[in-house]
């Protein structure tokens, strides 16, 4: 299991408070003459990052000091969420998606909240939930290829999933694993949303064709992927991804996403059920991810689109972050009845 990282942001001292001699470290008293927290921590994943002006004015706006806990990829975050639910990490977490958000909700992890959405989010609602999450971004998960690659080497690039079983692409795929990953995940998804029941057959193919399977989004991307140096020149990435990959100039980018055979992920926020929850500064931080400031950083700071319709999009995103005009579907009743016994088949498909 891989250590917290944890990444504090306070204009509150250790030593400050050392010095002038506090007992309740992160507490003051109430208007009612009892004792409220003033800290808050967010339990998030390692792509998390919103900029630290926002994060300053959030603190001196509430009163509370943030303290921001990284684990690792979402579908890490959420088996950690589960297996401290009885001693929370944390106040409120964010970066549980679509794709794992059932498995955290059947185990009791959260705490209803339901927030004022910005119009048109509420398109975004986990369907069946009763208030435990709140979603904050979206975004597709999506087949990225290396073009400027395919181009030096003089190979036609694939165009859609089925493609990716052809001997033209042996060991040029890598993919996140759907047990540790949430893209992982989605993409596993989407394949059952295509194939239904032949989804294993596909699989199989995949990898006899050399899909390499790493344990998250990151090290597929950053390490694997042609385009950060590596030698694998289809990854599973978003629809946003050819965004990040463009020339000095901001006129090109050198990488497409393949705009078949996509899911839909979206992200939430939610309050960690706890008897030492800070349910008010959990509340706090879930209305300023809600925000039209955070909201309008998302893009450029996290590589998804806000929920938020009303937020202008960076200009470089309407002409290189294309989004897929349909997307696979999978019941989410279903994914949270078939979720163990799809990874256990998967994962035997893909360890042999």
């Amino acid at each position: 299991m891989r250590a917290r990282v944890l990444t504090t942001i306070t204009a509150l001292t250790a030593a400050t408070l050392l010095a002038g001699g506090c007992s309740l470290v992160g507490q003051e008293d109430d208007d009612k003459g009892g004792v409220k927290s003033t800290q808050v921590t967010l339990v998030t994943h390692e792509s998390f990052n919103v900029p630290k002006a926002l994060v300053a004015q959030f603190e001196k706006d509430t009163g509370y000091h943030l303290t921001i806990s990284k684990l690792a990829d979402a579908g890490a975050l959420t088996n950690q969420l589960v297996l401290t639910k009885d001693d929370p990490v944390g106040d409120v977490v964010f970066g549980v998606d679509n794709t794992f958000a059932t498995r955290a909700i059947d185990e009791g992890v959260f705490d209803s909240y339901e927030p004022d959405l910005p119009s048109g989010a509420d398109a975004y609602q986990l369907p069946g939930s009763a208030g435990e999450v709140t979603p904050i971004d979206d975004g597709n998960v999506c087949v990225n290829v290396d073009s400027a690659w395919f181009r030096a080497h003089d190979l036609a690039e694939p165009q859609t999933i089925a493609d990716l079983t052809d001997p033209a692409y042996k060991d040029l795929l890598v993919i996140p694993a759907a047990t540790t990953s949430s893209p992982g995940l989605a993409f596993l998804l989407a394949t059952i949303g295509r194939y239904g029941d032949q989804w294993q057959g596909y699989w199989e193919d995949l990898t006899r064709n050399g899909a390499k399977v790493v344990k998250g989004w990151s090290e597929a991307y950053f390490e694997d992927f042609t385009f950060s140096g590596g030698d694998r020149p289809i990854v599973v990435s978003y629809d946003s991804s050819p965004a990040f990959t463009l020339n000095k100039a901001g006129t090109k980018t050198s990488t497409r996403a393949l705009l078949d055979g996509c899911f839909q992920q979206v992200e939430y926020a939610g309050v960690l059920k706890g008897e030492g929850t800070n349910v008010d500064g959990a509340h706090a931080v879930i209305d300023w991810l809600l925000s039209p400031e955070v909201q309008a950083s998302l893009p450029e700071e996290m590589y998804v689109f806000p929920v938020d319709p009303a937020v202008e999009l960076p200009a470089v995103w309407a002409k290189f972050a294309k989004r897929p005009t349909t997307t696979e579907k999978v019941d989410p009743a279903e994914i949270t009845e078939q979720r163990k016994t799809w990874l256990e088949e998967w994962s035997d498909i893909t360890s042999r």
